[in-house]
């Protein structure tokens, strides 16, 4: 049930975040083709990504050293300042494993 409802929270934040862009899905994002691998990227690959900065960039590295890497991206979802929401608009750009394949567009 507890299961049910994160998946239904998260569904909904998604749904507010389309209505509310008023566009197709993430359009004016940055454009980058690849993924960045959270495990292993460096803050500037991080900072490809939309919406993460240099600040937001260090946390996620930090969290990724205290927990001895990601085992999930909603392990991201401990990062300050990412929410459902943006942890949606970024899922279609990480991995866990691999190489960072991202490039700006």
């Amino acid at each position: 049930m507890q299961r049910f409802v994160q998946v239904a929270g998260a569904a909904l934040a998604l749904a507010v975040l389309l209505v509310f862009a008023g566009a197709p899905a993430f359009a004016g994002d940055a454009e980058i083709t690849g993924v960045v691998n959270v495990n292993t990227a460096s803050a500037a690959e991080l900072e490809m990504l939309p919406g993460i900065g240099a600040s937001r960039a260090k946390a996620v590295i930090d969290a990724r050293e205290a927990k001895g890497g990601f085992k999930s991206l909603d392990d991201l979802l401990a990062v300050k300042g990412i929410g459902e929401a943006s942890l949606a608009k970024l899922r279609p750009h990480l991995t866990l494993e691999g190489k960072t394949t991202a490039r700006p567009e």
